[in-house]
């Protein structure tokens, strides 16, 4: 896979450009549904990575790229299923995030803004 753009607000992977946020799940790329985590929104002051999204669990390293600035909250209860599923969550900014989109046995979630 290969990144050819990344800007506040879009990525374009291999030619095809995203406009949300979007999970890279063993090779695919497919929209973040955080439709689930709004509920959190009040307590976070902003739609938060939470254990009610489809996060994409089947690998060894699952890369959260927050945002621009990272701002993007992950919930605990997301650093909790992780520790019990056996995978190591790494969080960082999407511009460092997207640095690991080939990484072996790696998936990421990008949240494009903030």
């Amino acid at each position: 896979m290969k990144v050819n753009n990344l800007s506040f607000g879009s990525v374009t992977i291999d030619g095809e450009t995203y406009l949300k946020d979007v999970i890279i799940d063993n090779g695919s790329v497919k929209k973040r549904k955080k439709e689930e985590s709004k509920k959190y929104s009040e307590r976070f002051g902003h739609t938060p990575l939470s254990p009610d999204e489809n996060i994409p669990w089947v690998c060894r390293h699952l890369i959260v790229g927050a945002g621009h600035s990272s701002s993007l909250p992950v919930m605990d209860e997301v650093f909790d299923i992780a520790i019990r599923k056996g995978v190591k969550i790494v969080v960082m900014s999407t511009p460092e995030a997207v640095k690991h989109i080939n990484d072996p046995h790696t998936n990421l979630i990008l949240h494009l803004t903030c």
